[in-house]
This record gives C-alpha cells, sequence and structure tokens, in this order.
C-alpha cells in the first residue's frame, strides 16, 4: 500500500495541514470552502509524498538493462517490489542470442548477503527498457493517485474531519461556507452598516447579494472583492438588523424588521403545543394511515427524490397561507445550514405568477400562498401540487384545476361554544380530498370559539367527543372518517395524527367500526 492510499483511508488532520491552509490563505487572501480546504491539504500530502521520494531514493537510478552501469552505482529495481541494492561488480556477458552486453553483480540493501547479477548494456529488446526513469514516477507506478481520485473514495470523511478541526480554530473565521484568517478580515463601521441599511430599505427589504451591497456603498477599500464579501458577511452576520436569507450556498440579506411576521414568528394557528402518546398503540392499518396524511408533525421515515409532491392543505395552512413541509415536499424546497428563513420564489404553475415566499425550516412551513389560496378558491383539504424549479431559489406551486362545478361539503359552524357540521354546497374549481374538505363562513365565530376552547384548556378527547358525533350526524351510520376527524380537529387545534389515533385506540369512549371509520362508544 501507497503511503497516500493509508493515510487517506485514516485521514486525521494534522498540525502541519492547519499550517500550510493558514498561510495559503494568509497568501492568497482568497477564502476558501471546506471542500476546497481539502483539495488543497490533499494536494499538498501527494507533492509531499513524491518529494519524501526523491529525497530518500537521491542518487538512485531505476534499473534499465539498456543503460550502462558502473560499480558503485545505487540501482533501484521496481519488478522486485522496488528494492534497491548496490553493484558491486562488472563484468563481459555470454550469451550469443543477445549479443554484446555486460553482466552486472548487485548486493541488495536489506540482505547484504545475497547477491544477484542483471543484464546491463543490453542492445536487444527489453520489457524493462520501457521504465519512466524518473525515480518517483517509477515508484508511485500505475498506483499513482490524484487527488480528485483520492476526494472521490474519501472525500466525505476527510470534508468532515476538517470541518471540525477547522472549527476549533479560533484564528480562522467561518462564513457563508468559507474560511479566512480572523486577523485579515476587513473591519467595517457603523457607516457601512448603516448604509447597507439604507440600500436594502430602497429595495423592499431585500434580498440583495454581499456583493450588490458592497458595490451600492462604494467597496471596502482596494482589497480583493472575495475578501469584500468575506468580510461584509462576517460583519452583517454580527448585527440583528439584517438577516441572511439565501438558500444554502448563496448569500442574500434581508432586512429583519421588514420580514413578514408570520416568519418571523411562527403564526397562532400553525402553533403546535407536543401530546404525549404511546405511538405502540398505533396499528399498522393506522400507521399507515398515518403515512397517507403525511402531515409535517408526524414522525414519518421516508425519504422522497421525486421531482414534485403532493400535500392536502388543512385549515391552519390555509388560513395562514403557508404551506407544509412534509415529507413528499421538503426535499423540493432550498435548504440552509444556519439562517431561520430562506426567502425564495413560489411560481404559480397555472399562470406563471411569482409570490415572495418563505421558508422557515425549524419550523417546517412556508409562507407567502394566501394570494395563490384566495386567487384559485384553494379549499380546506384542496391538493397542492408542489414542483422543483428551474433555479435553486424557484419551487412551482400548483393544483389540478376544472371548470368550477357545485359540490356538496361539510360546513363549519358554532353554537354556544360547541362545534357543528352541516352539508351546503358550494362552487369548487380545484381538486381536493372529499374526506378532508371543509367550509367556514363565519371566521370571526370560529376565532371566538377557538379562543374560549384554548382558555378552557380542553384536552384532546374532550375535542374529540364534540367532534366525532357532530361529524356524526351528517351520515346514516353516525361515523366519521379518520381523515374527516383529523381535519376537524386541526380547525380546533393544530394536532398530527398520531395523537388522535392513539388517543381514540386507548380511550373505552371511542369504537372503531372498521375501515378508519369511528363514533362514540354506545357502552
Amino acid at each position: 500500500m501507497l503511503p497516500s492510499q493509508h493515510w487517506a483511508s485514516n485521514f486525521k488532520v494534522e498540525a502541519e495541514d492547519i499550517e500550510f491552509i493558514s498561510n495559503m490563505l494568509l497568501e492568497k487572501e482568497t477564502p476558501l470552502s471546506t471542500e476546497e480546504l481539502a483539495t488543497k491539504i490533499v494536494e499538498n500530502r501527494l507533492q509531499q509524498e513524491v518529494a519524501a521520494l526523491e529525497e530518500r531514493y537521491a542518487g538512485t537510478t531505476i534499473y534499465n538493462p539498456a543503460q550502462i552501469h558502473n560499480t558503485g552505482q545505487r540501482l533501484l529495481f521496481p519488478n522486485l517490489d522496488y528494492q534497491t541494492a548496490v553493484i558491486t561488480d562488472k563484468r563481459v556477458g555470454q550469451n550469443d542470442e543477445y549479443g554484446e552486453f555486460n553482466v552486472i553483480q548487485v548486493t541488495f540493501d536489506d540482505d547484504e548477503e545475497i547477491s544477484r547479477e542483471f543484464a546491463s548494456e543490453l542492445q536487444v529488446d527489453h520489457v524493462l527498457n520501457l521504465l519512466d526513469d524518473d525515480t518517483s514516477n517509477a515508484l508511485l507506478g500505475d498506483n499513482q493517485v490524484s487527488a480528485e481520485q483520492i476526494l472521490e473514495e474519501f472525500g466525505d470523511i476527510i470534508i468532515k474531519k476538517i470541518n471540525d478541526r477547522l472549527r476549533q480554530n479560533d484564528d480562522l473565521v467561518h462564513v457563508a461556507r468559507k474560511w479566512f484568517p480572523r486577523d485579515l478580515i476587513i473591519e467595517t463601521n457603523e457607516g457601512h452598516h448603516h448604509l447597507a441599511e439604507a440600500i436594502l430599505d430602497m429595495n423592499f427589504g431585500g434580498p440583495l447579494a454581499t456583493e450588490t451591497i458592497i458595490k451600492e456603498i462604494g467597496g471596502l477599500g482596494d482589497n480583493p472583492m472575495s475578501l469584500q464579501v468575506f468580510s461584509f458577511n462576517y460583519a452583517l452576520n454580527r448585527d440583528q438588523r439584517f438577516e441572511e436569507v439565501g438558500p444554502s450556498g448563496e448569500v442574500m440579506w434581508y432586512l429583519s424588521r421588514m420580514a413578514p411576521a408570520e416568519v418571523q414568528n411562527v403564526p397562532e394557528n400553525l402553533v403546535h403545543a407536543p401530546i404525549d402518546y404511546d405511538r405502540d398503540l398505533l396499528s399498522d392499518n393506522m400507521l399507515n394511515m398515518e403515512a397517507e396524511i403525511d402531515d409535517e408533525l408526524s414522525p414519518i421515515d421516508i425519504e422522497y427524490t421525486a421531482d414534485q409532491g403532493r400535500i392536502t392543505i388543512v385549515y391552519p395552512h390555509r388560513r395562514v397561507g403557508s404551506l407544509p413541509l412534509t415529507t413528499q415536499v421538503r426535499h423540493l424546497f432550498p435548504t440552509s445550514e444556519k439562517t431561520s428563513m430562506i426567502w425564495i420564489n413560489l411560481i404559480d404553475g397555472q399562470d406563471d405568477e411569482v409570490y415572495e415566499g418563505w421558508v422557515v425550516p425549524e419550523e417546517n412551513y412556508v409562507f407567502g400562498l394566501s394570494k395563490f389560496y384566495a386567487k384559485h378558491g384553494i379549499p380546506i383539504g384542496g391538493h397542492i401540487i408542489v414542483k422543483r424549479g428551474d433555479k435553486p431559489d424557484e419551487v412551482i406551486i400548483d393544483f389540478e384545476a376544472y371548470r368550477p362545478r357545485t359540490e356538496w361539503i361539510r360546513l363549519i359552524t358554532f353554537k354556544d361554544n360547541n362545534i357543528h357540521f352541516e352539508n351546503d354546497k358550494r362552487a369548487i374549481g380545484a381538486d381536493y380530498d372529499d374526506l378532508m374538505i371543509l367550509g367556514i363562513d363565519d371566521l370571526e365565530a370560529l376565532d371566538e370559539s377557538v379562543k374560549n376552547i384554548h382558555k378552557q384548556r380542553r384536552s384532546l378527547a374532550s375535542l374529540l367527543h364534540m367532534v366525532i358525533p357532530a361529524l356524526g350526524k351528517l351520515t346514516p351510520q353516525g361515523t366519521a372518517h379518520i381523515k374527516t376527524i383529523y381535519s376537524a380537529i386541526n380547525v380546533l387545534r393544530r394536532c398530527p395524527p398520531g395523537p388522535i389515533l392513539a388517543t381514540l385506540e386507548a380511550n373505552p369512549d371511542f369504537e372503531n367500526m372498521g375501515g378508519h371509520y369511528w363514533q362514540l362508544s354506545e357502552s
């Protein structure tokens, strides 16, 4: 195994590596990413390998039977596991098949008691005549590897170890996925920050790229632009007036005070108070139903990679104008390592209208779809199709539209702080889940009732006692499907299906009638 193969498979960041990249960054005055630094470190180690080989075998000649050799000369034999030997004697060779040639006697460095003889000044063709005369090339031979090959095989672990080690180094600063010595960062002052704030204010809060802002404020001296960008990113990151809102790998700035309130703080309708429950109560059918509903708060361990996914909108998201980051669509939206909000363009799949959108990854929702929902009349329970955009900061929001037709839906009303349902006609022009669709006419009455329910701190079981009989009145069987129950409960409080299913299963007040239909127990 060559040295490079050994250290690459057992990579460890050495003090010499840190010193090397620190000096390189000082010299180049250009911030570099961990991936770029990893390439530089691996290239440097490979160069050191070659240098070490050349030093170790200085004065050593690759054995080539066609060359002239003399007593005392040191030879390297690649075909004999790269052993080295010293010529101790030389005589005239005798073999009519090879014509005139000499024979050299050598003693190997690893075992001086053993001598062997080899041809010299051989005039006929021989495979060893084609060997590279460069010692380092001969030693590496066909096994010579490049930095690209090493990183292709071991890159993930090498980059992680370098990144972990650099984060322990106080002399280096990490901003926007790049590293640079702290002492060389360009200092900014309050005047620069006031100008940046004014530029963003004139651009409706942003977002703007760092380089654009720097050019607008007149630059940060004659320093390289990459260093100016790094330094200004470092400064703005430490100023609460500015929010970094670009997707991973792209730095964009926005004024914090001008970001939507629904992004700065989780909207009340989306606030989730977790409920402890025993997941062992959920049968396989229940778990399958949980995955089918695909609530963003459910612990579903499924990874999707398709270029589009589908969501069924429940009341909280329809009311807020948000979109849940469910397992089916989460991968279609941009991510970021640090920022709490990501600015994106939401493109209407029906007419290409563009809406300003905000991804809030920690809270699993996307804000900015109120106009889209209202324009297309998307109902509670409507199906939304999410598609990957052409750019990292673009996502297409669509639905299956059809000519509006009159449909019977469940209309929610409130009397005496109790929820009631009645079948009513509505014009619907978008595809929906008929088990989850709901209609609400009096939002003021709804808000007042929900406010009172929260004040009373009613339990989930209490809400189910209210919802299930009310829904049951709409069917001859007096039952309600779990999807309908889930949709209705989320009008009253934000709750994923897991706690609802567990409560129904554990509480004897509720009875499963088969096929995910439930009613109050008659016993």
